[in-house]
């Protein structure tokens, strides 16, 4: 029988409901297992993540929908698709129902890895066009087109394994449009808010059940000037990227935002590393309950074993912080939706390591600080039916939060 409560996870104001309840996100990045299952010899790692992350109550995978041109190549050149790769991202969706784990699709990258704008622009430049900078991947009508091409071929994909559209199954959670999107050659921002606005329509015209989000890192930009001093750095608000007016367009259900004090802030000031994770979160939580009455998930967030000092404890410190942070908002029915770990791996992938990869076997301590996590947020997940907006059995549950909050 088919599972009454696996239906699309949707907005209310600024929460996520699943059947009318609270939908609080704990939930983890691993990019690349569209990739992972194309051969049969690691096709059985999505399997064994999935297993894993379900088992510590992760509930949300971020992923990429995209391999634009390269290895194991999914969109081979603008609108030819390599069928035995599109059958590999079938199996990711379909192991990820069986796991009751949704998805956050990606549908190309700002950056060179698995092809995405560059690669975009090396297509136009193979075409004749005349195109010279990265950034023209937002403003050229032909480099749009060919996105475009891709997400209706990608929303209307018939599932070979399930026989769902990916259009109609609940088992995505959103549409992302792209991981990371920076337009530097026009820091004023209107370049990349033009390519938000037709792109986040274009989705929602072919899909108008899904949530869909934009994946920019949060940098405040132009247009809110008063706001640039909670950017890590200088340059942030020179990225052609306006957190605030980004979020304001139509078609765009919840905000995205990327914490990686280690990477953005210099490695000498590792002690800011808390505090400046802490007054990003909060401000674009406000943010997203003030001006946006939308939901934010913080959908990268990690730290390197590559850091200079790096330890376990501190890793363990900067994840209870982001944790901690969501579960204050989550306690006055705020903004905080959720947050993504970069990046859960399965044993024997080590190869693939960033830095930042986390495998829950050999982190006993991290992979616990995950589950108590995922233990709170699953009782505001069943407090009650969101109409009630913690009205019911919010006192004694809450109590109970705080008291687990000493242990």
């Amino acid at each position: 029988m088919e599972d009454e409560s696996w239906t699309m996870v949707q907005k209310n104001g600024n929460q996520f409901v699943v059947n009318d309840q609270p939908f609080y996100v704990n939930g983890f990045n691993t990019y690349w297992l569209m990739v992972f299952a194309v051969d049969e010899s690691t096709r059985g790692k999505v399997t064994e993540l999935f297993k894993q992350a379900s088992s510590v109550g992760l509930t949300v995978c971020r992923t990429w929908a995209f391999n634009d041109g390269q290895w194991h190549a999914l969109q081979k050149k603008p609108a030819v698709y390599d069928e035995n790769v599109f059958k590999a991202l079938d199996f990711v969706v379909s192991e990820a129902k069986r796991f009751k784990i949704r998805l956050i699709l990606s549908l190309t990258n700002n950056w060179d890895a698995y092809g995405g704008k560059p690669q975009y622009v090396k297509w136009g430049k193979e075409a004749g066009l005349n195109v010279t900078d990265d950034d023209d991947f937002f403003s050229h009508p032909t480099l749009k087109s060919y996105y475009k091409s891709h997400v209706k071929t990608l929303l209307n994909r018939v599932n070979t394994i399930t026989n769902v559209i990916y259009k109609d199954d609940p088992t995505i959670f959103a549409w992302e449009l792209i991981n990371e999107a920076r337009c530097p050659s026009d820091p004023s921002g209107n370049k990349l808010q033009e390519w938000i606005e037709e792109m986040a329509v274009c989705v929602k015209t072919i899909d108008p059940k899904h949530l869909v989000e934009i994946g920019v890192e949060g940098y405040y930009g132009p247009s809110t000037p008063n706001k640039v001093k909670y950017n890590p750095n200088d340059y942030a608000q020179h990225e052609g990227t306006d957190f605030i007016r980004n979020h304001q367009v139509l078609g765009v259900d919840f905000a995205s935002v990327h914490v990686y004090a280690d990477a953005w802030i210099s490695q000498s000031e590792a002690d800011a590393y808390i505090a400046f994770t802490k007054s990003w979160m909060q401000s674009h939580i406000d943010d997203a309950e003030r001006y946006l009455k939308m939901p934010v998930i913080f959908s990268e967030f990690g730290l390197s074993t590559k850091d200079p000092g790096y330890n376990t404890s501190f890793r363990n410190n900067l994840m209870s912080t982001v944790y901690n942070t969501l579960l204050d908002s989550a306690r006055k029915g705020g903004s905080g939706g959720g947050s993504l770990v970069w990046q859960l791996f399965p044993d024997g992938t080590e190869y693939m390591d960033d830095g930042y990869a986390l495998i829950l076997s050999k982190s006993p301590s991290t992979s616990d600080i995950i589950s108590r996590h995922s233990t709170r947020l699953s009782l505001f997940n069943s407090l009650c039916k969101w109409k009630c907006h913690w009205g019911c059995k919010k006192k004694h549950h809450i109590d109970e939060l705080n008291y687990h909050d000493e242990l």
